[in-house]
């Protein structure tokens, strides 16, 4: 089976492998048209190989948001990419 997919925005970078290029990335992904979803995943540099990761609801999204805050704070920020 095929699978499509387009990158709708991508939301940033956590990690590069600097081995191989590949990038940890929290995107806004839409699979075989459908509707886009929060996504954890690492992609080759063309963004045309990827590989497994995690998809989240808008729900689930938030709640991830939320259990972030209660464990990193509300105001820390960390513009580093590790």
């Amino acid at each position: 089976m095929d699978f499509t997919n387009e990158i709708v925005k991508h939301v940033g970078t956590y990690r590069i492998n600097m081995k191989t290029g590949w990038t940890g990335e929290l995107n806004m992904v839409s699979w075989n048209g459908r509707e886009s979803k929060l996504e954890i995943r690492e992609w080759n540099p063309e963004h045309d190989k990827c590989g497994r990761g995690m998809t989240f609801t808008p729900n689930e999204g938030r709640r991830l948001y939320e259990l972030l805050k209660d464990v990193y704070g509300e105001d820390e920020v960390n513009d580093g990419i590790c």
